[in-house]
């Protein structure tokens, strides 16, 4: 949720952060560079550092480097050391995210709990742009830093308290134990790559469409202002009640979760076709909403299977780089999809956005058939098939 709240209160705090620096757009978007530079950076890095440090410890540097981060920015520091700042705050919630990710990803029941994790994100996204506008109404943009900052010392002190796993040994082979070039071993996994990729078009439709659907609504559909933020709104609460939902659902009607993202995909897809073609105001709005219900579990879903894709010692930092991934994919992608806008118009965008759903079941397709292969059949991390040396033919096809 704390997660949540930081990117939520961006877009109310940008504008009075520009004004008040007396700098444009284009200059301001330095600061989104750094936050994304600091993200891929704790993704690339967080598998070492659960690996030498533990979990809990992981947990509250992250948390410690986005308190530190927000104080800083509260202090209204020079603008290059605002944007110098934002790598920090970057690393800090990337840490958060991958290292919650990682550890959950192991716990049993794990596609409901990141659903619900990541839930809980949208939960606090939704919260963030009600406090900040709360909040400036009174005071500045800096007390927003300033509440954010004092709400990381609950979180650092439960995540003190929290009775996770430690520095891992190296006979602990689910924190990655103190094994050397695990990065580099994660960057040569044809899975892995295929997940960060996957995760990399999923955030850039997510963010694509929650970015620019306003725009579309307004200047292709002719909606009014207050009419487009409602249904703005509705496609980020059907991301988070997809994410509560779905999964759990799936779950009791025994739908594994290779064939429930076949399902969120497709209908990912034939929404944003229904969102394209739908006739009024009010259609338009809803097949937003069903558009963000169907993606929401796809994040999610895609780091809980992680585990079956890689061996145990590298799920950490299998997810740290599909996590990098996915900041890549929602920084590039959202901007082409502007691109585009600006050169043909606003009605390229769900053209776009169902082009990216179904390039995301292509992704898909090859991850769901080495999940719902026989354990014999599964790949190694390189590639080969894992088959014991002297096996008997008939055992292996058997198994």
């Amino acid at each position: 949720m704390l997660s949540g709240v930081n990117s939520g209160v961006g877009g109310v705090l940008l504008v009075m952060q520009m004004r008040d620096y007396g700098v444009d757009r284009a200059t301001f978007g330095a600061t989104f560079f750094a936050i994304s530079a600091g993200f891929v950076l704790a993704g690339l890095s967080s598998g070492g550092l659960m690996g030498r440090f533990g979990t809990r410890a992981a947990l509250i540097a992250g948390t410690s480097a986005y308190a530190l981060a927000s104080l800083g920015m509260a202090a209204r520091p020079p603008f290059a050391m605002f944007a110098a700042v934002q790598l920090a705050t970057g690393w800090g919630a990337g840490i958060l995210e991958s290292v919650l990710n990682a550890y959950l990803a192991t716990r049993p029941g794990a596609t409901t709990l990141l659903n619900r994790l990541h839930a809980f994100w949208g939960t606090g996204s939704l919260a963030g742009p009600v406090l900040a506008a709360w909040i400036t109404g009174f005071s500045s943009w800096t007390t927003v830093m300033l509440v954010l900052a004092a709400a990381c010392v609950p979180v650092i002190a439960g995540f003190a308290l929290f009775p996770g796993p430690g520095p891992a040994s190296p006979r602990d082979p689910g924190t990655g134990g103190r094994e050397t070039g695990l990065l580099g071993e994660a960057l040569r996994d044809r899975a892995i790559l295929s997940g960060a990729v996957m995760l990399a078009v999923y955030v850039g439709l997510e963010v694509g469409v929650g970015t620019w659907a306003f725009s579309y609504l307004t200047q292709s559909r002719d909606l009014s202002s207050a009419a487009a933020g409602y249904a703005v709104s509705g496609y980020w609460l059907g991301l988070t009640l997809g994410r509560f939902l779905i999964s759990p659902a799936a779950e009791r009607a025994g739908l594994p979760p290779a064939r429930m993202m076949y399902g969120c995909l497709a209908g990912a897809a034939a929404l944003s076709a229904v969102a394209w073609t739908a006739p009024g105001p009010v259609s338009v709005s809803v097949a937003l909403a069903g558009l963000g219900f169907c993606l929401g579990p796809v994040f999610p879903t895609m780091m809980a299977v992680t585990p079956r894709l890689a061996r145990p010692g590298l799920v950490p930092t299998a997810i740290g780089v599909m996590n990098s991934g996915s900041v890549i994919g929602g920084s590039a992608l959202p901007w082409l999809a502007g691109v585009i806008a600006q050169g043909s118009g606003m009605w390229t965008l769900l053209p776009y956005a169902i082009v990216l759903a179904l390039l995301q079941v292509a992704i898909w397709r090859p991850l769901a058939a080495r999940l719902t292969a026989p354990p014999a059949c599964q790949s190694r991390p390189g590639g080969g098939a894992s088959r014991r040396p002297g096996e008997p033919e008939r055992r292996r096809r058997s198994a």
